[in-house]
């Protein structure tokens, strides 16, 4: 499975679902299937992706009222969801797009027209996860060339160290825990322990200051990591 940015698809329509699979993994995402609504909330209960494809028609719970879920619960809402559907209607588009779907998108679509907007909503949500250069105070983290600096010196960072600096730098002032941690810098498939994390924002802190500077990285007790 590729590290790249996670794209849970939901989809009935098992030859849709794979052609849809096989786009997205060929563009180096990480794809997880779903093929009812059920079967999308269970699996983002588990760990949710960094955005969903979601058709409209689904067996048992309707893709309107999984994406209608979603935008209510605190920990999903920010969550991009595009919607896929065969109902063409203006109405249906703003019902969709009202319900809290990010994009909508009739069917038949051009996969090459859809694969842009999966990163167009990435580079609004996850800016790291497609190259782009991440700026907090005198921080400067460039995404494409694995680079970073501070106030102007260059910093060497090892690769876990990178993922957990960019995931803080995406939404600076936000308290992630341990585990949230975890899932987003190792992934949901690969058992570390907790104390791990520590080790590394160890690391991350002392690279950040190897030049000097205040350490930017601030523990909040009971909760987890923030940056600033």
């Amino acid at each position: 499975m590729s590290d790249g940015p996670r794209v849970l698809v939901v989809e009935d329509e098992p030859a849709q679902r794979e052609v849809l699979a096989y786009n997205l993994e060929a563009e180096g995402f990480s794809v997880e299937r779903a093929e009812s609504g059920d079967d999308a909330l269970l699996l983002i209960d588990e760990a949710c992706p960094d955005i969903i494809v979601l058709d409209w028609m689904l067996p048992g719970v309707s893709g309107i009222e999984v994406c209608r879920q979603l935008k209510m619960r605190p920990d999903t809402r920010s969550v991009p969801i595009i919607m896929l559907s065969a109902r063409s209607e203006e109405v249906d588009k703003v019902r969709g797009l009202e319900t809290g779907a990010d994009d909508y998108v009739a069917k038949p679509y051009s996969m090459i027209e859809l694969m842009a907007r999966v990163r167009t909503q990435l580079r609004r949500t996850r800016p790291a996860t497609v190259g782009q250069q991440l700026e907090y105070e005198d921080i400067l983290l460039d995404a494409e060339t694995h680079r970073v600096s501070r106030d102007g010196h260059g910093l060497k960072l090892g690769p876990t160290e990178f993922r957990l600096l960019a995931t803080f730098m995406e939404k600076p002032g936000r308290v992630w825990s341990r585990e949230q941690l975890l899932d987003r810098v190792w992934g949901r498939d690969i058992y570390v322990d907790t104390r791990t994390v520590d080790v590394h924002i160890g690391r991350l802190r002392k690279a950040l200051c190897q030049h000097g500077g205040d350490d930017p990285v601030r523990t909040v007790r009971g909760a987890g990591y923030a940056l600033g």
